[in-house]
């Protein structure tokens, strides 16, 4: 693993970004991923880290913080590569950048069909929150078929 780098996003990585989440099942119709990265350029976007294996993305993960509470998106390690260590030292880098922010507290959000991703989250410290997600759409972003 000592080849692994965790480095920020760079725009040359966009196809491969895609590319990787969409192997993860982490493209959804209502979720276009060219919007999604363009609109976290916006924001943080040091923030958006990408995780190198080898010369190759294998792994991305996005935080925020709106001054209240820190959150994760797009979590995501390449099928292959998965059970190796690089989805929690990615998340270590993403804790470390919010606790650098003064977030004193992380939220994400899971499928709950998702088990084993339930249970990689509970294995590196988080639990499960007695709430209610709830979301409005604002924009809806079907996916293009070009894209």
């Amino acid at each position: 693993m000592s080849d692994f780098v965790i480095r920020q996003y760079h725009a040359e990585d966009q196809q491969d970004v895609i590319d990787l989440w969409a192997r993860c099942g982490l493209v959804a119709p209502q979720n276009n991923p060219k919007r999604d990265i363009e609109r976290k350029l916006k924001v943080n976007p040091e923030w958006f880290l990408v995780g190198q294996f080898e010369d190759k993305v294998i792994a991305t993960c996005m935080a925020g913080y709106e001054g209240h509470r820190g959150w994760i998106n797009y979590l995501a390690v390449a099928p292959e590569y998965r059970r190796e260590g690089f989805a929690t030292q990615i998340m270590r880098e993403a804790e470390r950048i919010l606790r650098d922010a003064g977030c004193p507290k992380i939220n994400l959000q899971i499928r709950t069909s998702n088990a084993a991703v339930i249970e990689f989250y509970k294995a590196i410290g988080y639990n499960t929150d007695d709430v209610v997600s709830m979301g409005k759409r604002l924009e809806h972003d079907r996916l293009d078929k070009g894209e």
